[in-house]
């Protein structure tokens, strides 16, 4: 399965795409994390169903400097991704 996942709120320059991609790679995910212009960080994580449940629901918190609003979750394609990736 696959869900993309964007999350608001004090989320980036605090680590949160790294911290993302860690626990993805801890779940064992692929997919990748990105920061988009309008201030959030975007995830689109795929494979074992349980593991993308807890990755999204550990986006709702974050690393430890961040400040989570809320996170808008959808069903997405999986596309096949190998590993997890930081986008730039």
């Amino acid at each position: 399965m696959a869900r993309r996942a964007v999350v608001h709120g004090d989320v980036q320059g605090v680590g949160f795409r790294w911290w993302a991609a860690r626990e993805a790679g801890r779940l064992g995910l692929r997919g990748w994390v990105a920061n988009r212009d309008d201030g959030t960080v975007e995830v689109h994580a795929e494979g074992d169903e349980a593991a993308v449940r807890e990755l999204v629901g550990l986006l709702g918190t974050g690393p430890r400097h961040a400040r989570v609003a809320r996170v808008a979750v959808r069903d997405d394609e999986v596309h096949g991704w190998v590993g997890f990736e930081v986008e730039p």
